[in-house]
């Protein structure tokens, strides 16, 4: 009993530490793209952004603050804003935004600074940080369908 315990954990931590990691999209390219999906995916991390910056600061108010949910908070904002720079670099300009298009100078602005907001989401519990990132997504979205 204790040997096969001994296995599933030894395999449980195996696939959580070097388990390989999928990417958002292909890079065939395969030519089934959803924009639309990737722009609510982008807003969804934003709110998810804010609403952990808002439970860091709760938790951080209190007397007798919880660590490990600050730590489980920390991390979330991190993942969430990770997760807006892998579809802005691995999805829109690696794949979707093409060299000499309309407003291509001006895409590639708008996503190089979404990127620098979402890095700044992860620095600080700024709630200014996670509105520039909405203005900015939705900025690109309103260039990026015309």
């Amino acid at each position: 009993m204790k040997q096969l315990f001994l296995i599933l954990l030894v395999g449980l931590f195996s696939f959580c530490f070097f388990s390989v990691r999928a990417s958002a999209h292909c890079e065939i390219p395969c030519g089934i793209y959803d924009d639309e999906m990737r722009i609510n995916m982008i807003n969804e991390h934003i709110a998810t952004i804010e609403k952990s910056m808002d439970q860091i600061m709760k938790i951080e108010k209190e007397k007798q603050h919880h660590a490990n949910q600050l730590v489980r908070w920390i991390m979330n904002k991190e993942r969430h804003a990770d997760e807006i720079q892998e579809i802005v670099a691995q999805y829109f300009m690696t794949q979707r935004i093409k060299f000499d298009t309309k407003h291509y100078e001006k895409k590639l602005g708008l996503l190089h600074q979404i990127l620098v907001y979402s890095m700044k989401c992860k620095q600080t519990t700024n709630f200014e940080y996670p509105e520039k990132l909405r203005r900015l997504v939705s900025e690109f979205h309103a260039l990026y369908v015309k």
